[in-house]
């Protein structure tokens, strides 16, 4: 274990859950997880904070099963996401001429054009969370990457300024402080979750990543590798169980397991000879649900969710196969089934699933690397570009904190800990992940009835 490099803490805040992770990058620049720990949401509703005394609760909840999962940790600064309908974007063009023409250009120089941006006129009631720099110029110049190291006699840059209401940060911040805990940075959601399931080769290639949260769906747009767009779609996970709750007269719980369970993206996809049985309430006769018609809603959903993207897409002039790296789906709302098919057919670009797994050291816990966690990992990729661009300030006593027992027994029998295990409520629940050996006996009980079916369809 590298303790040479700070440990860095990343809370994410979303609408159906709230996880920390804590990790630390190895020798080979690849993220040690030292805890994690998740919870329900309650206070949250298309990614905002509404009632502040719910997400402390909710937070303290994640933060006890961090330190359940490692006694050791010291959480104090975190790297905290933002999303939420509020979050807008704009374009600017900044410029500074040099007093030293020969000179090469410097870091300070860069910062000092970045925090220019920063009094750039927004809306009254609205705030400045992040000035992305995309292309720079020096003299006649154009496209430059990285301008440090020319020389000239006026740097100048594009900026993508983003921008949140006032209010909502404010709750944002306001929760986490009354967590006991510090907001080291705002990270813009899509951004984090770019961070997490992108690689080099698919920025200069062109690709759209699309977050399918619970309350939200996060839009980042890059294009030869610059981030060209970013947008919060207000459509995500809890309208689609929303919308089946509401259309097949369902509790919002059975609905969500519905969606999770039997759920698909493609209603050509689904049998129209399947149904799902939902026990009757106080006595009630039991309810037959088609899975046809669960994939109807669904698809539904997700479709309008889908022509948003592509709305955004020809905002920017990089529909028409521009992206060759295509979209990269990620989050918890891309584990559903057929969503693959149903992207690429609204949209006319590939796509796939993004893990976050890429940056994640070997032999970490196979529940991070679901989609679901790509935000949380990639806030602390974000605090460690801070760390190793020194951005911001970190304390230079690293603690030494290793990966602890219960992670690595988890890591040895394929399971998630005890702890990290909650119910509704937040509260943790006992009961481990399956070890690989049930996976191949259900595989092969999958593949045996699947053959079954077949043949009673002959008869």
């Amino acid at each position: 274990m590298n303790t040479e490099k700070p440990i860095i803490i990343g809370l994410d805040i979303g609408t159906t859950k709230i996880a920390v992770i804590a990790g630390r990058k190895n020798e080979f620049g690849k993220l040690e997880i030292l805890g994690f720990g998740r919870s329900h949401s309650n206070g949250v509703k298309h990614g905002q904070v509404l009632n502040i005394d719910e997400t402390i609760k909710a937070i303290r909840t994640a933060l006890d099963n961090c330190y359940a999962s490692n006694p050791d940790l010291d959480v104090n600064e975190v790297y905290v996401g933002i999303a939420g309908h509020h979050i807008k974007s704009l374009q600017t063009r900044g410029d500074i001429v040099r007093q030293e023409t020969s000179d090469q250009i410097t870091q300070k120089e860069i910062d000092q054009l970045i925090s220019d941006q920063y009094k750039t006129y927004i809306p009254a009631g609205d705030q400045i969370i992040d000035v992305i720099p995309q292309e720079f110029t020096v003299d006649n110049f154009q496209n430059i990457p990285n301008p440090i190291g020319f020389a000239g006699v006026k740097v100048g840059a594009n900026f993508h300024i983003i921008t949140g209401d006032k209010n909502a940060i404010r709750n944002i911040n306001r929760s986490v402080e009354k967590a006991n805990l510090i907001t080291k940075d705002l990270v813009l959601q899509p951004l984090a979750s770019s961070s997490a399931v992108m690689g080099q080769e698919d920025m200069e290639a062109g690709v759209a990543i699309v977050d399918i949260g619970g309350g939200t769906t996060d839009l980042a747009v890059f294009y030869e590798g610059i981030l060209k767009h970013t947008a919060v779609i207000p459509f995500a996970g809890e309208n689609i169980t929303n919308d089946i709750k509401s259309g097949l007269g369902v509790l919002k719980t059975q609905a969500e397991q519905m969606k999770v369970q039997f759920g698909s993206a493609l209603a050509n996809e689904a049998k129209s000879n399947a149904f799902i049985t939902i026990p009757g309430l106080r006595g009630m006769p039991a309810k037959e649900i088609s899975v046809k018609n669960l994939a109807n809603i669904i698809q539904a959903r997700m479709s309008e969710i889908m022509d948003f993207v592509t709305y955004h897409l020809k905002q920017v002039g990089l529909e028409n196969k521009m992206l060759n790296g295509g979209i990269i789906l990620t989050g918890g709302g891309s584990q559903l089934k057929h969503l693959i098919q149903l992207t690429e057919y609204t949209t006319g670009l590939n796509a796939r699933i993004g893990f976050p797994n890429e940056h994640l050291a070997s032999g970490h816990i196979e529940e991070l690397a679901k989609p679901t966690y790509s935000t949380c990992i990639g806030l602390i990729l974000k605090g460690y570009d801070d760390y190793e661009h020194q951005r911001k300030q970190f304390d230079s006593n690293f603690k030494k904190v290793v990966v602890p027992q219960g992670l690595k027994e988890a890591i040895n029998n394929n399971e998630v800990p005890e702890t990290l295990d909650v119910d509704e409520n937040g509260i943790p629940q006992t009961g481990s992940r399956k070890n690989l050996k049930n996976f191949w006996s259900k595989f092969k009980d999958g593949i045996i009835d699947l053959f079954k079916e077949e043949e009673d369809k002959r008869f």
